[in-house]
């Protein structure tokens, strides 16, 4: 069976961890890239030895590209894939899946109108001290989560909204140090504590204000439906980028995740369970997760399998975000189970009902 074609739309900060990815997947081929800057989709085509397009509507009517990956500013990613769908294309998109939910099951129905993969990227689900919290979590070791705490505090000045503009746009980029860096934290939250009853918080501009219209200060209590409480603080206001803290309380113990190493309490002693593999490079705080989660959609497209991360399960931290800023503004708890939107995204087609085209 012959590679997937692939084409990536954005050759931005991401693209190269895309490409790459797919280079050394051994499963797919980067055939085309696409971006509106003709010199920036130039230069990627030349290091990578594909074709390039400035209209990306005109790269998705090649056959010989069967999946695309969405490497475009927030507000586009959901226009894009819809638009790649609907060209017969299988896509992976980076996060945020939309910066809204209404659009995330407009992308939904897509995917399942046209019978395609629609698969989204939240790497650090790969990481190996993610993916071993969550083996621990659900054998039920510590017995149930009581409460979990995740910290992002980071720096982000205004150069680095200066240098990409839609970064501290509203309507661009959906919001700020929620959507934009704290949305993994968000997510292994959610995929660590399970479904969410309700969530109260608060977004404020602390740093930047009068440079950005979106927030870089952030703070929310999430309820879960089983009974577990979270704490969530995100800023970019810190003056470095520490690592991100996430810790889990468990009835007979907790686990802790620190600068990419998983540390397990229990009986009064505390043992190093797992690390995160490291990288070099540019964007080496990134790690090797992408990697693993490229490779492993291109594996279900082979397989005609849908185990990858959907967009029913990405939509919950654009949910969660939401949710706090509707909080934020109106002084109450949001409530998950009265948000008919989130409720009526039951995910994508059943993966026999998805056509391979592989």
């Amino acid at each position: 069976m012959g590679k997937t074609g692939v084409a990536i739309i954005g050759c931005g900060a991401v693209f190269g961890i895309h490409a790459d990815a797919v280079a050394k997947s051994g499963l797919a081929e980067l055939i085309a890239v696409a971006d509106i800057n003709e010199r920036t989709a130039e230069k990627a085509a030349a290091r990578y030895n594909c074709d390039y397009y400035t209209d990306y509507r005109e790269m998705l009517r090649d056959p010989s590209v069967q999946a695309v990956h969405i490497c475009t500013p927030h507000y586009l990613h959901a226009s894009m894939t819809i638009d790649a769908l609907e060209a017969g294309k299988h896509v992976l998109t980076e996060k945020p899946v939309a910066i809204s939910t209404r659009e995330a099951v407009q992308m939904a129905e897509a995917a399942e109108a046209c019978g395609k993969h629609l698969a989204v990227c939240f790497q650090n689900r790969f990481n190996p001290t993610s993916v071993k919290a969550r083996e621990i979590i659900d054998s039920g070791l510590l017995g149930d989560i009581k409460g979990i705490r995740g910290i992002v505090t980071w720096h982000r000045d205004g150069d680095y909204y200066a240098e990409s503009s839609w970064r501290g746009a509203k309507a661009k980029a959906g919001g700020g140090v929620l959507i934009n860096q704290a949305i993994h934290t968000l997510d292994l939250m959610q995929w660590f504590g399970g479904e969410i009853e309700s969530i109260r918080g608060h977004a404020d501009t602390r740093c930047l204000r009068g440079i950005i219209e979106v927030d870089d200060t952030a703070e929310a209590t999430i309820y879960f439906k089983n009974g577990a409480r979270g704490i969530f603080y995100g800023t970019n206001c810190f003056t470095d980028n520490s690592p991100v803290l996430i810790d889990i309380h468990c009835e007979k113990g907790s686990l802790a995740i620190r600068d990419g190493e998983l540390y397990m309490t229990r009986d009064g002693k505390r043992e190093l369970l797992t690390c995160d593999q490291t990288a070099t490079g540019e964007k080496a705080y990134w790690g090797l997760s992408h990697e693993k989660l490229i490779n492993h959609f291109y594996e279900c497209l082979l397989r005609g399998t849908a185990d990858y991360i959907s967009i029913a399960d990405a939509a919950v931290s654009v949910g969660m975000i939401e949710g706090i800023y509707d909080s934020s503004v109106n002084g109450r708890d949001y409530i998950f189970g009265e948000q008919q939107i989130l409720k009526s995204l039951t995910g994508q087609a059943d993966s026999e009902n998805i056509k391979p085209d592989i």
